[in-house]
């Protein structure tokens, strides 16, 4: 081989072997998260992060579009020990279980000191750290928090000259009205009672707003009038449809974002939709208002604490990595960014007063309120069984299946087994 080619063929196996070892170098993070959390949100925060560290490349994979059935895959995979996913996003709710079953990697130790972790965590709201914080251990970081408010049409409101009804009397005085007099389709009351995870908050907010307390009992008088409420919207009062008890929470957005709903429950990342930052076709821009959940009486407003959280496996290969990623995925940046383009809901306090997400969101500081006052579901490693319990209960009783004392009887005899 001549001198020159020689230098040539030199210098190209030089080029390729570091090409080989630079891509052996490359760590590959896998992420689960759930269709429903909207991953074309997440996707540019992503890109962003690769660009800023090119030895890191992320791998996502979507599955569930539900907490239920994110929560079923997750079980599965992490009970075989899988190390195959190093990073997953989970409801609120589930780190207590994940913690529990050993599960979920602790993260204090990735901190580079305990004044790093302080400053790193004292700039969020109480809930959601509180919320991944089990035995005093942090096993999660927010990737955003949520409540539950009531959304309305503001345009109708104004064309009747209702005001935001304040008390679910109010509500259904107003519902009934403008329902009559609009006539076709539109629903007065839009809920979720399908056996899902979000027909448990439903719940809670009405037992919560009646006065109820979950650690003195669900077959209460607050139990009554909470559940009893929601299965006269559509027997006694006439302002929700029998098919509440197979609607789920998206179900609900893409009704009302159709224009076919005055009033509805539903969490933070709903208002975008009804924007217009949508795959669905919105008929509601601009003509919808959102306040707190209204009351029995001169009970307190409650709304439950939501939200999503990052988790690292336990069984992961790559952990440093991994709490790298998920740091900056939990940065004020990422939820200003996240805020912005998706109305998820800040984790971050500082955020409620940054000009570009209160544009996006006008309604968020005017809830604020409501949000550092939300309330949490039982923080328990038993919450599966618990939400199961609750969540059957509710289906049955709006279904028709059950009475509402019935139902409530039976969902107190399986609490008093698992609510510890």
């Amino acid at each position: 081989m001549k001198p020159r080619t020689l230098k040539r063929f030199t210098t190209l196996l030089t080029l390729v072997t570091l090409t080989l070892s630079s891509a052996q170098a490359a760590t590959t993070l896998t992420i689960f998260m759930g269709s429903q959390q909207r991953p074309e949100i997440f996707n540019p925060l992503f890109a962003k992060f690769e660009k800023a560290n090119p030895d890191i490349k992320i791998k996502l994979e979507t599955g569930g579009a539900t907490s239920e059935a994110q929560n079923q895959y997750l079980t599965t995979v992490l009970a075989a020990k899988d190390s195959s996913l190093d990073i997953f996003l989970v409801d609120i709710v589930r780190p207590a279980t994940f913690a529990a079953a050993q599960w979920a990697e602790p993260l204090d130790g990735y901190f580079k000191s305990a004044a790093d972790k302080k400053g790193f965590l004292d700039g969020f709201l109480a809930g959601p750290i509180g919320g991944g914080t089990v035995g005093g251990k942090l096993y999660s970081l927010p990737a955003f928090t949520d409540s539950q408010f009531l959304y309305y049409r503001k345009d109708l409101l104004e064309k009747y000259g209702a005001k935001v009804p304040k008390t679910w009397d109010e509500l259904v005085a107003t519902a009934q009205k403008i329902t009559k007099a609009e006539g076709g389709d539109l629903q007065g009351f839009n809920f979720q009672a399908a056996p899902i995870e979000g027909t448990v908050c439903n719940f809670l907010e009405l037992f919560w707003s009646a006065g109820g307390d979950i650690s003195k009992g669900v077959n209460t008088a607050a139990g009554k009038q909470g559940l009893g409420f929601l299965v006269d919207s559509i027997g006694k009062y006439n302002i929700s449809p029998k098919s509440m008890a197979e609607s789920k929470t998206d179900d609900s957005r893409k009704l009302f974002q159709s224009g076919k709903a005055l009033f509805g429950l539903n969490w933070s990342y709903a208002w975008a939709h009804f924007q217009g930052k949508s795959p669905d076709p919105t008929l509601v821009a601009g003509k919808v208002g959102v306040a707190k959940i209204p009351v029995f009486g001169k009970n307190p407003s409650s709304t439950c604490t939501g939200g999503w959280q990052w988790s690292i496996n336990a069984f992961g290969k790559q952990k440093e990595a991994a709490f790298k990623l998920i740091r900056y995925l939990s940065s004020s940046d990422s939820g200003r960014d996240m805020a912005v383009n998706g109305s998820y809901l800040p984790a971050r306090k500082a955020l409620y007063n940054n000009s570009a997400v209160l544009k996006a969101n006008p309604h968020f500081a005017a809830l604020y309120p409501a949000v550092i006052k939300a309330r949490p579901r039982p923080v328990s490693a038993n919450y599966p069984k618990i939400s199961e319990i609750i969540r059957t209960q509710v289906n049955a009783a709006v279904g028709g299946s059950k009475t509402v004392d019935a139902a409530l009887e039976q969902m107190q005899k399986e609490l008093d087994g698992v609510l510890k």
